[in-house]
């Protein structure tokens, strides 16, 4: 049987995912399945010691306009190769590999990467510390059409454009390990769903249980062990069935991970509910601030009298702004107007972002200045 290619997809909508996938891949996080003993391979990125977090938030910040609430901020890909290509003499070996044919495999992964996604690519980690070579790639989709991060643009959404695109993928990482006689799977098979879930359901449906229950693989009578054992390993069922339970296993650590991700986000949303608790007397503070100050912790840069930068020519005047930009022209004030308007954000979130900036020695400084401000203006004098 040869070798198939394997590639998935996972998106990557918070910067909270962002940095659980980079805990897992880089074992910061503790992994029951990985061998301590054995040491993983940077591809892409080695030079680059930040956490992936940072560098994301880095190549996001260049960009013409701000992500959308909801969109996606990275893509992990995960590729491989199934076991025959790895360990030909006997794919059973779970951990064991032929080094020549993984390296060979791992360079044209990298440069097929390199290739396809030149800079957008951030990172590449190989595993080697699992029971079979593997990569996980994070690349920010860029679209240099827009200046935006959009997913759907690069690797396909919902629907039959999706589903095309996907299948070019697979047709280009299938082209580039060919020479190394790895063959794409079949099109349109359930193994080449890229959601977790649906994979999930698909590694548990009909084919496994089918293969399970086949009486061609029970051993018959009076068979000696070494001639059953060399029966089923040359059968194609029982290569199938090793794939299935193999891809099982890697989804249930693939859903566990969703599973934390999901009680870390359910933890930060409670906390983020605890500020906004705590800020709501405080609000009117925060839109007190300087509005200066927050254009430059917005990243905006002071030119020609104006704020500029992420698509805004800003003016400032004391407690109010202007957006002289064409497809902004809009007026307001308070420090959470401008938080609100720049980021393209609610007031929550904007308050939340104000106070993890300047804190509440930030509020209470800029409370004192507006009082002082209030009594001169008012023609009363402070002591």
């Amino acid at each position: 049987m040869s070798p198939l290619t394997i590639l998935r997809i996972e998106k990557l909508k918070t910067f909270g995912n962002v940095a659980g996938s980079d805990d897992h891949v880089t074992r910061n996080r503790e992994t029951p399945n990985a061998d301590p003993t054995r040491e993983n391979v940077r591809l892409i990125g080695g030079e680059d010691s930040r956490a992936l977090e940072e560098i994301v938030k880095e190549k996001i910040s260049t960009l013409k306009y701000r992500p959308r609430h909801d969109a996606v901020l990275c893509t992990e890909m995960f590729l491989s190769a199934s076991p025959e290509y790895f360990r030909p003499v006997d794919p059973s070996l779970s951990g064991q590999w032929s080094d020549s044919l993984m390296q060979q495999w791992a360079i044209a992964s990298r440069d097929w990467l390199a290739q396809n996604y030149g800079s957008k690519c951030v990172r590449a980690e190989l595993h080697l510390d699992e029971s079979t070579p593997h990569i996980h790639a994070y690349i920010v989709p860029v679209n240099d059409k827009t200046g935006r991060v959009s997913h759907d643009a690069m690797f396909g959404g919902r629907g039959g454009q999706g589903r095309i695109k996907l299948s070019k993928l697979q047709d280009s990482y299938a082209a580039a390990l060919a020479p190394l006689g790895i063959e794409r799977g079949v099109k349109g098979s359930k193994a080449t769903h890229t959601k977790v879930k649906e994979y999930y359901q698909a590694v548990n449906s009909e084919p496994l249980t089918a293969v399970i229950t086949n009486n061609q693989l029970a051993p018959t009578p009076f068979e000696s062990a070494t001639n059953y054992v060399a029966r089923i390993q040359n059968d194609h069922q029982f290569h199938v069935l090793n794939h299935q339970l193999a891809d099982r296993a890697f989804m249930q650590e693939r859903l566990e991970r969703a599973e934390q991700r999901a009680r870390a986000s359910e933890k930060e949303r409670q906390r983020l509910e605890e500020i906004v608790r705590e800020l709501e007397l405080k609000t009117q503070q925060l839109r007190d601030l300087p509005l200066e100050d927050v254009a430059w912790e917005l990243g905006l840069h002071h030119e020609e009298g104006k704020w500029k930068g992420h698509g805004h020519i800003i003016n400032i005047d004391g407690p109010k702004f202007y957006d002289f930009a064409p497809e902004q022209q809009k007026g307001s004030g308070g420090a959470i107007d401008l938080v609100m308007h720049v980021n393209q954000c609610n007031l929550r979130q904007a308050v939340v972002w104000l106070h993890e900036r300047f804190g509440e020695s930030g509020a209470i400084g800029a409370a004192i200045a507006k009082a002082k401000f209030d009594g001169n203006s008012c023609g009363c004098e402070t002591a």
